[in-house]
């Protein structure tokens, strides 16, 4: 049985609520359950130095926790000085996700800076972050196109998603919170494309490895999350 009560193949409530920051070209606030975060999508009329002349622009994402999106304050990581390997470790699968689903030519010599800002966390912040950071990513591309500096169906390729799963008390579930994932026995992380493909899979055993059979009930059950997921990342944007 799992803490929440939901079945095994049974994700939390997720919901998208769009252009919630007045200044972005993007936004999305994004919750799976009790983890929520915000996210902005930003438009830079500039790339990195090292694609200059190149012709093609670039999607980068940056990601952070709020002091009190936890049960006990955490410090600033800018009071610290640095970024800790997780923040840059979330932030890189971030980006890497989005740029999987973007043609870069075609956005021309642009940036588009992703910030996802965790305002509360109760497990699977990163996937809800790729998941609500697509959306944000969508609006600020119609944006443009409002504005005849592209056309979003030659630059947004396939939606993108996320979600984990795990197995928790021997049972292989879905859309772990933080009392299961804390205490998983194996942990993983799967994003997808709308159509289907493999973006980037991390899974880990916690204690006792994880056999090839239960890894396919995990990516079965990934499947059929992330197809839930997009269809209502369709739904937010036509509605």
């Amino acid at each position: 049985m799992r803490p929440s009560g939901r079945k095994t193949d049974q994700m939390r409530k997720v919901s998208f609520e769009r252009n919630v920051s007045k200044h972005a070209e993007g936004s999305c606030l994004v919750k799976f359950g009790d983890t929520h975060v915000l996210v902005t999508a930003s438009l830079e009329e500039k790339t990195p130095p090292w694609l200059r002349n190149s012709g093609k622009g670039w999607v980068t994402a940056e990601y952070g926790m709020l002091p009190r999106a936890t049960g006990e304050r955490m410090k600033r990581e800018a009071a610290a000085g640095k970024q800790s390997g997780r923040t840059q470790e979330i932030q890189r699968l971030i980006g890497r996700s989005l740029r999987a689903v973007v043609d870069l030519k075609e956005l021309g010599e642009r940036q588009i800076s992703i910030d996802c800002d965790v305002i509360q966390a109760d497990g699977g912040t990163r996937t809800a972050s790729i998941t609500g950071a697509w959306i944000a990513l969508h609006d600020c591309l119609k944006w443009m196109e409002a504005r005849n500096m592209i056309k979003v169906e030659k630059v947004l390729k396939d939606h993108i998603a996320a979600i984990s799963c795990g197995i928790f008390a021997n049972q292989p579930v879905i859309d772990l919170d933080y009392l299961e994932d804390s205490a998983a026995e194996t942990d993983a992380n799967f994003v997808m494309t709308g159509s289907g493909g493999i973006v980037e899979i991390q899974g880990t055993a916690e204690g006792k490895p994880f056999s090839e059979e239960e890894f396919g009930t995990l990516l079965g059950l990934a499947k059929n999350g992330i197809a839930e997921l997009v269809g209502m990342q369709k739904q937010a944007i036509e509605g």
